[in-house]
């Protein structure tokens, strides 16, 4: 299937489309609404079924050296993604240092629903990939956070040695001190990642039989509310957008479209030297252009108070996001099956 036709499929599932209603929902003005403990209850159940169900796969496939490297490459690929992301924008754009590293974070770690997403389109084509790039995925959303608040800290001391205030008017040692043991420990507690990984660890003990057990509940509904859920993030990302035009210049809205392009360039040659199949390297594309909307905002409210929701956000939910959902994820796709050759 070419890219035109996998763009085409994609836009009209039926996952893009509650999407596309939530956009025009808001823009329209609409009362439409998604009850927060509603949306809550529905993101702890994509994370849990899809950890379960990689946890399974991996007790299918087995635990081996692919997995290992696999994880090792995701580990380095999130570290590595917000350096680059952090150049570009010191060199493009006019934003303090802070900021910088904020958006930054959010396009080193990685989209869950993206990845979610990315596997539905994958079945739905059968296209076949390792249950095992859940716990790349899981791994990928800290190391991010952590360079991110580096480049915030470097950042200030380094303004602050030339009598500037690059981040805003704070001082090294402030940004610096919230890069504490508390804040790690916030993060890697987030309740996505604990789901998301506790799931995949029970998946991975009771197997394919624990897996068939509850098929009913965690692989009968998975679409239906995934489709609700988007429905919801469409909600989300249209209110972001129309709150922070002010804020979105053109430089960073180029920026969340490139660098999804950037990141899954990395992704692809990580992909490429852990050997996997087609769908697998097509959902390392996919993390590597994926930007957090929910891991990382949380972190940075705690770790890096200064830099501003009001960019960060409407960046990674409401540029990045809907181009990976509609076009993004069919070229990733396309580049796998062409590269894994």
């Amino acid at each position: 299937m070419s890219v035109v036709e996998l763009a085409a499929t994609n836009l009209l599932s039926p996952m893009v489309l509650f999407f596309v209603l939530g956009l025009v929902a808001t823009w329209a003005r609409s009362d439409l609404n998604i009850p927060e403990a509603v949306a809550k209850g529905m993101s702890l159940y994509l994370m849990l079924a899809i950890g379960f169900k990689g946890g399974a796969s991996v007790a299918a496939y087995g635990v081996d050296g692919q997995l290992v490297l696999s994880i090792i490459a995701g580990l380095v690929l999130s570290a590595l993604i917000p350096i680059v992301a952090f150049q570009i924008l010191l060199r493009v754009t006019s934003l303090p240092r802070v900021d910088a590293a904020a958006i930054a974070a959010h396009y080193g770690s990685i989209s869950i629903v993206t990845f979610l997403a990315a596997i539905q389109v994958l079945d739905t084509a059968g296209i076949r990939y390792e249950g095992f790039m859940v716990a790349t995925a899981a791994a990928m959303e800290v190391p991010a956070i952590i360079v991110a608040l580096w480049l915030a800290k470097s950042g200030s001391i380094t303004a602050d040695s030339n009598g500037a205030s690059g981040s805003g008017g704070n001082g090294g040692v402030e940004v610096g001190s919230r890069l504490d043991a508390e804040t790690l420990r916030e993060v890697a507690l987030n309740g996505s990642i604990v789901i998301l990984v506790g799931s995949f660890v029970i998946g991975a003990i009771t197997g394919q039989a624990g897996l068939k057990s509850i098929a009913p509940f965690i692989v009968d509904p998975f679409k239906g509310v995934l489709c609700l859920f988007l429905l919801d993030m469409g909600l989300i990302a249209g209110r972001g957008l129309r709150e922070s035009r002010k804020y979105l210049t053109l430089p960073l809205v180029l920026f969340g479209l490139y660098m999804p392009l950037i990141g899954g360039a990395l992704g692809l040659v990580a992909a490429k030297l852990c050997g996997l199949s087609v769908g697998g390297m097509a959902l390392f594309i996919t993390l590597g252009a994926s930007a957090s909307y929910i891991a990382v905002p949380a972190a940075l409210r705690l770790a890096l108070p200064e830099a501003r929701p009001s960019i960060y956000v409407p960046m990674s939910l409401g540029i990045t996001f809907p181009f990976n959902l509609t076009l993004g994820i069919p070229l990733y796709i396309s580049l796998a099956t062409l590269f894994a050759r």
